[in-house]
């Protein structure tokens, strides 16, 4: 859970994108696969001027940062050998990580719900020099054909933004090649239980990590206007492997020394005591 600074509060905190849909509070209910695309359509095209003024710097123009504890692809080698490899980033926003996929010799594709998003992704290739193709999409309805990529990748893409998780991985079994890799990175499931708040407050349990019910921002009218769903690891687990995905590592980064910046929920507080991030590394079966 990103968003929400009281599990529990009917009210959220004002932002541009707040004001610009008419968000009023938050429900206690869940959302089905088609009211979770509408509403995060939405909600990413009216906050993506925002978000990348507030986190594009930390991004980079073309840089892999998996995570606001900084772990880089350069470093961290998840993704493997790149050059020559098709790759599929599902949740792409401004592409960043496609961009520095294709500066590495990969022949990456950006795909997102957001056009705002891609808007920015399509201005980011211009500045940087480095086009990738771009698409806009669902994380579970990719338009592509089976076998279509060696490897697909989401850095806090898409991923907790759908209603069925396991339609996203049964959409990447499909389209990534047998004994290609799917490499994504979440917010961590034991954070769900904690206040979205980078001080003391966010160190206290408020709810349930067993809970699922989804985080739906509602209008005055019931409209969700943003959705964003829990699983537990166990859920992560069960859902690769029924979907024929191995998981192969699961890397829960810490948070270095020296690295004094807030994103949101995640600060030097929180990051010393307990993981922000869960990074799953899978292979498709042959």
């Amino acid at each position: 859970m990103t968003r929400a600074d009281d599990p529990e509060s009917t009210e959220v905190q004002g932002s541009s994108a707040e004001h610009v849909l008419g968000t009023a509070g938050v429900s206690k209910r869940t959302a089905d696969a088609a009211e979770s695309r509408a509403a995060n359509r939405l909600w990413w095209d009216a906050d993506a001027d925002d978000y990348q003024a507030e986190h594009g710097g930390f991004l980079g123009l073309s840089d892999f940062v998996w995570c606001p504890e900084r772990l880089h692809e350069e470093q961290a080698g998840l993704l493997g050998d790149v050059r020559g490899k098709r790759v599929l980033e599902i949740g792409c926003g401004a592409a960043s990580c496609s961009r520095w996929l294709a500066d590495q010799g990969a022949l990456p594709v950006g795909l997102d719900i957001s056009a705002g998003m891609l808007r920015h992704a399509a201005e980011g290739g211009r500045r940087s020099g480095t086009a990738v193709p771009l698409v806009q999409a669902s994380a579970d309805c990719l338009p592509f054909g089976a076998d279509s990529f060696d490897l697909a990748c989401s850095a806090f893409g898409g991923v907790p933004f759908v209603a069925d998780v396991g339609a996203v991985f049964r959409e990447v079994a499909r389209v990534v090649r047998p004994g290609g890799r799917w490499v994504f990175a979440v917010t961590h499931p034991m954070r769900w239980i904690f206040p979205d708040d980078p001080g003391p407050t966010g160190l206290t349990v408020t709810q349930s990590y067993f809970d699922r019910t989804p985080y739906v921002e509602i209008d005055a009218t019931g409209r969700a206007t943003y959705v964003e769903h829990h699983r537990t690891l166990g859920d992560y687990v069960r859902a690769l492997s029924e979907a024929g995905l191995r998981l192969t590592d699961l890397v829960e980064p810490e948070w270095p020394a020296g690295h004094t910046e807030i994103w949101g929920q995640w600060s030097p507080l929180r990051g010393r005591l307990f993981p922000g991030t869960a990074i799953f590394v899978c292979t498709l079966d042959s």
